[in-house]
């Protein structure tokens, strides 16, 4: 009695081990299904152009959700709805519930790739300084503005820009948190800043519509990566992803991805030439 005793326990033990694992799989299965009926995909952008823009009557574009709405519509999702996060809060909203995915120029990070479940790439991009005519200073990397001891960097918070300055040994009292473009350009010609960092088709697209003749943009600065962005997603939700990989694979290889973001200046050549296994590996 005693060993049949022991056997039925371990049955079920079994079992409920099986149960346990099958859950998250089930969960993560049926996330399709869930935004095919919500009828829309919630997702964290910046606004960034051209990465991400916001129009005045609140219309979302900008190449990354331009991808994501096309490739949504392609699983059964007619629409996405966007809401603006700062870069640093992006993957907490995202790990909360509070977006289904991320579609807003997030470079893919070792970190960041164990945080969440990336697609492959989409954005590539290298960075740029924007800073006063002549570049008085002689800014022309991370490593030359920490080893000014006057020099201010302006930065988005939680950005990649902001990481790349505190690594370079920018103080952190040096390292000026910007909430978005428009307000970098400001400080910027307001001398509140010596340097506005961004990626370079960001930084253009800023200094255009500025159109101011006392800025100019170095670009790409010196010492620092090109980085590729992907939508981000919850973990436990990599079916979506997966799903979302494979109709931005077919995008690629028909062309209609290269159609949707070289218009805004992003090479699509750049982003099939690597992986996102290749990006989160990438020290």
């Amino acid at each position: 009695m005693r060993l049949k005793d022991l056997m039925a326990m371990a049955a079920g033990a079994t079992a409920l081990m099986a149960i346990a694992a099958a859950a998250p799989a089930a969960a993560d299965e049926n996330k399709l299904e869930e935004l095919k009926e919500q009828g829309f995909a919630r997702v964290a952008i910046a606004n960034e152009p051209p990465f991400t823009a916001v129009g005045a009557d609140g219309k979302v574009s900008g190449a990354a959700p331009d991808v994501a709405r096309e490739i949504f519509k392609k699983l059964g999702v007619p629409e996405i709805v966007a809401s603006i996060s700062e870069y640093g809060a992006m993957i907490p909203g995202l790990q909360a519930g509070r977006h289904d995915a991320i579609t807003a120029g997030l470079f893919m990070k070792p970190e960041r790739c164990a945080a969440v479940a990336y697609s492959e790439p989409i954005l590539c991009d290298a960075e740029a300084f924007a800073l006063k005519k002549g570049n008085p200073l002689k800014l022309k990397s991370y490593k030359d503005i920490a080893d000014n001891p006057d020099a201010k960097i302006g930065a988005p918070g939680g950005g990649t820009e902001e990481k790349l300055a505190l690594e370079a040994g920018v103080p952190r009292d040096r390292v000026i948190v910007v909430p978005d473009g428009q307000s970098g350009m400001k400080m910027l010609q307001d001398g509140r800043i010596d340097v506005y960092s961004l990626p370079v088709l960001s930084i253009n697209d800023l200094v255009s519509k500025a159109n101011d003749p006392n800025i100019e943009v170095v670009a790409p600065v010196e010492g620092a990566p090109v980085y590729c962005d992907g939508a981000a997603f919850r973990k436990g939700d990599e079916a979506l992803r997966d799903a979302f990989d494979v109709e931005l694979a077919k995008m690629k290889e028909s062309g209609e991805f290269a159609k949707i973001i070289e218009p805004y200046g992003f090479s699509a050549k750049a982003a099939m030439s690597t992986t996102r296994e290749k990006l989160c590996a990438a020290k």
